[in-house]
């Protein structure tokens, strides 16, 4: 097996954390997170028969804040619990079986995994997480879909036919408020090949909390991420300089803009910085929906947003080259 997977160490670290998980100190949460206040995110109501005023919500939360929370989405609360689920399960098996799926050596994304990004100093993120993509079809390789479970793959399939309604309605707030019409963002972010990546995060119990991070903080690639987390409190926003846990509301999407959107927007959205805590006593997860484009799809300032008053703010090049310089903290 030759990888060391968090879960593993997690269960033989009682009361110290090995080195590379401890965070710099202008990273230690116990120092830099503001203690005693949640971070009131925008939370819309996607239900509200006002639809100006949900457009209006989706809007500024993006341009504002980068990231909202939204509740009476459309999703059956049944599709997310047997979401959870079979990604709990499957993360609670013998490690043997869960190596089964992992990562094949290069440049594969999807797959089980520990390690996603080139480590700055050496720092390890306290996670374990499983990627595969949910649609479309022509984009889903099943060799990295847990065959236990046996209900992962019913239970991923119907989630992902749940996404649809969501991913068209946001896209096309987004759409309306750059002055678009409602179908061209969708289509300048990669139109009916968009991809919708999956990836379930594993965070076990950390004797230290205060000293390690889930995940470092980082802005999301995708053109935007709808997220579902479990009810153990881990998320954090960057606002005005400062750390602030995210109020956590059962069942409801948290919504990240991504870094696409905010290139295609050319600045008027912005992607959202952010990171994961860990917690002592409890396992966290959730399970991010990143909406991609394909990897061969260009992606840049959308051409209406651009005239002599408003440059590129950006470059234009493939999405893959993207992914590929930013996970490997090349400059874009």
């Amino acid at each position: 097996m030759g990888v060391e997977r968090v879960q593993d160490i997690a269960s033989l670290s009682k009361d110290e954390i090995p080195a590379e998980f401890i965070r710099s100190v202008n990273e230690q949460p116990g120092i830099t997170t503001v203690h005693g206040e949640v971070l009131e995110v925008p939370t819309i109501d996607m239900a509200d028969p006002d639809e100006e005023k949900v457009l209006r919500a989706i809007v500024d939360a993006s341009r504002d804040w980068g990231m909202f929370q939204i509740v009476n989405h459309g999703v059956p609360v049944e599709a997310i619990a047997k979401l959870q689920a079979v990604g709990k399960e499957f993360f609670e098996l013998p490690p043997e079986e869960k190596e089964v799926y992992a990562k094949p050596p290069g440049q594969s994304v999807e797959g089980y995994g520990t390690k996603l990004q080139k480590e700055v100093e050496g720092k390890k993120a306290w996670v374990d997480h499983l990627f595969h993509n949910i649609w479309p079809p022509s984009a889903i390789n099943y060799r990295f879909w847990p065959k236990n479970p046996p209900s992962y793959r019913e239970a991923n399939e119907e989630y992902a036919n749940h996404m649809h309604g969501v991913v068209e309605k946001l896209f096309k707030s987004l759409s309306l408020g750059l002055g678009l019409e409602g179908h061209e963002l969708k289509e300048a972010a990669g139109g009916d090949d968009l991809v919708y990546l999956l990836k379930i995060n594993y965070y076990p119990p950390c004797p230290r909390p205060d000293l390690a991070l889930g995940v470092p903080a980082h802005t999301d690639m995708s053109a935007f991420t709808i997220l579902v987390p479990n009810h153990v409190q881990g998320l954090q926003a960057f606002r005005d300089a400062h750390w602030y846990d995210v109020k956590y509301i059962p069942n409801a999407f948290v919504i990240h803009i991504g870094d696409q959107l905010e290139i295609l927007s050319n600045g008027k959205y912005k992607s959202v910085l952010h990171r994961t805590t860990v917690n002592k006593e409890h396992t966290r997860m959730s399970w991010p929906v990143f909406l991609e484009p394909s990897p061969d799809f260009v992606v840049g300032p959308h051409p209406k947003l651009i005239d002599h008053e408003n440059p590129p703010k950006y470059k234009t090049k493939k999405y893959g080259d993207y992914v590929y310089c930013k996970l490997n903290k090349i400059p874009q």
